[in-house]
């Protein structure tokens, strides 16, 4: 029986593809807490598509804006990556470096402080 090696660059680019829409996440939240208009912008993504949109708030479109950068990445990574070996360790560093600074952003302390500084704050 032979067996053939898949290139690694289609599972680097879901691990990838995966981190960004969690730093998507955590970056809507942060434009959404920053002002009126952030909160609008970022809600009216979820109201574009989703019943019962209005009731959930700028949640919804926190989620959609996630899931479209997710989905959206993974399709470009997946093509630009697809028959390239890539370092799995390399890969992986970098999907635990983007799901950890997105779990520091989606801190209420990181949070606050970075919607402070971003309005001006010092």
């Amino acid at each position: 029986m032979r067996t053939t090696e898949k290139p690694t660059g289609i599972a680097v680019a879901a691990l990838w593809a995966a981190a960004l829409g969690v730093l998507a996440l955590a970056g809507s939240h942060i434009l959404a807490d920053r002002s009126k208009s952030g909160e609008a912008w970022v809600h009216a993504w979820g109201k574009a598509w989703m019943p019962g949109a209005e009731g959930i708030g700028p949640y919804s479109g926190k989620e959609t804006l996630a899931l479209l950068t997710w989905l959206g990445s993974w399709i470009l990574l997946h093509l630009a990556l697809r028959r390239k070996n890539v370092s799995l360790t390399a890969g992986g560093v970098l999907f635990l470096v983007g799901v950890g600074l997105a779990t520091a952003l989606l801190w209420p302390p990181v949070t606050g402080r970075m919607v402070h500084l971003l309005q001006g704050g010092h």
